[in-house]
């Protein structure tokens, strides 16, 4: 299998686990539109939509899993009042957007407060909307 092309700055695969400036900023405005009607809330993303410090232990497979930073907000709690943590990243969907072979799916959660991959909620990088999952 060919490896996707990974989101660092380097534009190729990692032979090993992947260091570097790598950011994931996503649509948090599908999030926060859709709270109201979906029950979107940071157990499907950071309601900031941004992870920082990202690290790929696997890429090029089936799914893509990092470990990154990102603000966790709990429930009842305000975006004002959020704690950057540790959080687990996995892209997904591996195949062609715009004639290019990536991870079609990306979609972020901690751990250590109970969450879990959910590959039903994820950031469509191809069409940039969020899919909110049921």
């Amino acid at each position: 299998m060919r490896n996707a092309t990974p989101p660092a700055n380097t534009g190729r695969a990692p032979a090993g686990p992947a260091r570097g400036r790598t950011v994931i900023a996503v649509t948090a405005l599908a999030c926060a539109g859709l709270a109201a009607v979906t029950g979107c809330s940071a157990a499907s993303s950071s309601a900031t939509g941004l992870v920082t410090h990202v690290v790929w232990t696997s890429w090029g497979g089936t799914r893509a899993v990092a470990a990154g930073v990102s603000d966790y907000v709990g429930p009842g709690q305000s975006v004002a009042t959020g704690t950057e943590e540790p959080v687990t990243v996995v892209a997904f969907d591996l195949g062609t957007c715009h004639g290019k072979l990536m991870y079609r799916a990306v979609e972020w959660y901690f751990p250590q407060h109970g969450q879990a991959f959910d590959a039903g909620r994820y950031e469509n990088i191809c069409t940039g909307s969020y899919v909110p999952g049921s």
